[in-house]
């Protein structure tokens, strides 16, 4: 026998098509809405690490601040040592610097010469006296430079005047003192190395 079906079969076709459709497109909105969760989700997830790397990065360079400034007081502490180290090695190699230039200033000096005032600021030594003759003051000059603790003469000035009615040259001679550091350097030796050799 044959079957005849009245029913509208295009009609649900299409709703069955639409229902597949309606399924489908629902299944994709929720698949994208999970995959735009899970993105997020990792997403946020990498920030919170960044960011938590972020703090112990932030932690760790305030540690190492911390540790720089103690660094530069250090150092500002080691400096304060050297130049007091500096000075006293400089006081210890020139503690026999008056005795040896008075030492030199009687050796050099010439008959004939007299001293009234004998200065010193720093490494100039400063001689004003009285001379028989201007020949004589060239000779302490010559002496001086010749001498092993004195460089550099200089005449500033040289008058003729009368002491006690008799004619004299008074002089102001300036001259540089030759430091003991500055022989050990020249020399190449230093005092600790000659006491060791001993």
């Amino acid at each position: 026998m044959i079957r005849i079906n009245l029913l509208p079969h295009r009609e649900e076709k299409r709703k069955a098509r639409a229902a597949r459709f309606y399924i489908v497109a629902g299944m994709a909105a929720g698949l994208g809405i999970l995959i735009v969760l899970a993105g997020y989700t990792v997403l946020e997830e990498r920030i919170n690490t960044q960011r938590s790397r972020n703090e112990f990065l932030k932690q760790e360079i305030a540690k190492l601040d911390k540790e720089i400034s103690e660094i530069d007081v250090l150092k500002a502490k080691r400096k304060d040592l050297l130049d007091r180290k500096r000075v006293i090695e400089k006081l210890q190699a020139n503690r026999s610097e008056v005795v040896r230039m008075l030492d030199q200033i009687t050796r050099q000096t010439p008959d004939g010469i007299y001293y009234k005032k004998i200065t010193q600021k720093d490494d100039v030594v400063t001689l004003n006296g009285y001379s028989l003759s201007n020949a004589r003051v060239s000779t302490l000059m010559r002496a001086l430079n010749d001498s092993p603790a004195f460089e550099m003469p200089n005449l500033e000035q040289i008058q003729a005047v009368r002491v006690d009615n008799q004619r004299l040259n008074e002089f102001k001679m300036n001259v540089k003192l030759k430091r003991q550091e500055e022989k050990d350097q020249k020399g190449g030796a230093k005092p600790a190395a000659k006491d060791a050799k001993k």
